[in-house]
């Protein structure tokens, strides 16, 4: 999503929006497809989104007692899967007399700038047994303007959602702020170790898995007519609303590419930024550590 400064313009998707509409426009979009999300993400990528969200997650190697921070994250996907890679060491830590490593309390905030969205996620929450779970706290508010303190989180994702901000570059600087200067040396003072887990790198992990670009001559048409022919029809279809997938699919094309928006992450601050396509490059998933 760019913003074109001379004529204070967003063009979002292929549609021209003032930028001070924009906001306003997306949560719109997501406000008519909250209920509809899952679904719509199951048919639309075949389920591969489940497993895109899970290789995000195996990437920033969660670990008990980290204070962790999930952007765009409502429906509550990627904290899910973050929570259960945390419980699952800390089962195996008190298997094995390791308790004592076990280091506070985890906190993952699942931070939404759409109430709709977030009803959704904390629904879902009590339908997996975890309403009550201390380690999910639910949070309104904008990528852009975050209410967390400086250097408050071991760790940041952004899942399907730093497209729709109106001004990319003012999210990445706020998840700069956020991440901790140097993430929990847990693992390297603990014997847990013997369990083979992956040891963390030192340095507040940034992840966002995008949506974004496939160069692939072949695959790219086959992709540009599933996009614009299939994924709106199916929108139509299922909830009824053929303009918000539209939207979405326009957005994808408007996303700078893997390459630019690396760039971008560095300019944020952020050092070792690297990117990795998922087929073909549909999906990419960009990664920065915070030194």
């Amino acid at each position: 999503i760019f913003e074109y400064k001379v004529s204070r313009v967003d063009f979002s998707g292929f549609k021209e929006v003032h930028e001070e509409e924009k906001s306003k426009m997306v949560g719109n979009v997501f406000s008519n497809v909250a209920s509809n999300y899952d679904l719509m993400n199951d048919l639309m990528s075949v389920g591969l989104h489940r497993l895109w969200k899970h290789r995000l997650v195996s990437k920033l190697h969660p670990f008990p007692g980290m204070k962790h921070l999930d952007v765009a994250g409502g429906t509550g996907d990627v904290a899910f899967k973050i929570l259960e890679n945390v419980n699952s060491i800390s089962r195996r830590a008190l298997q094995h007399g390791l308790e004592d490593d076990l280091q506070g309390e985890t906190e993952i905030y699942v931070c939404d700038i759409n109430p709709n969205m977030l009803s959704v996620g904390k629904k879902r929450a009590i339908e997996r047994g975890l309403g009550e779970n201390c380690s999910l706290k639910w949070v309104e508010g904008d990528a852009e303007a975050l209410t967390f303190e400086d250097c408050s989180m071991d760790g940041y994702t952004i899942a399907f959602g730093i497209r729709n901000v109106t001004h990319i570059e003012k999210a990445l600087a706020e998840a700069y702020r956020q991440v901790f200067y140097e993430l929990s040396s847990y693992y390297s003072r603990s014997s847990l170790t013997i369990l083979s887990i992956q040891v963390l790198k030192k340095g507040g992990r940034f992840l966002c898995l995008e949506l974004s670009h496939v160069d692939i001559p072949v695959f790219k048409d086959l992709y540009d007519y599933y996009s614009f022919s299939v994924i709106p029809a199916v929108g139509e279809l299922v909830a009824g609303d053929r303009e918000s997938y539209q939207y979405l699919v326009e957005s994808i094309r408007r996303f700078p590419s893997q390459d630019k928006f690396a760039a971008m992450i560095s300019e944020a601050g952020f050092q070792k930024v690297e990117y990795e396509n998922l087929v073909g490059g549909v999906v990419a998933i960009h990664s920065g550590l915070k030194f």
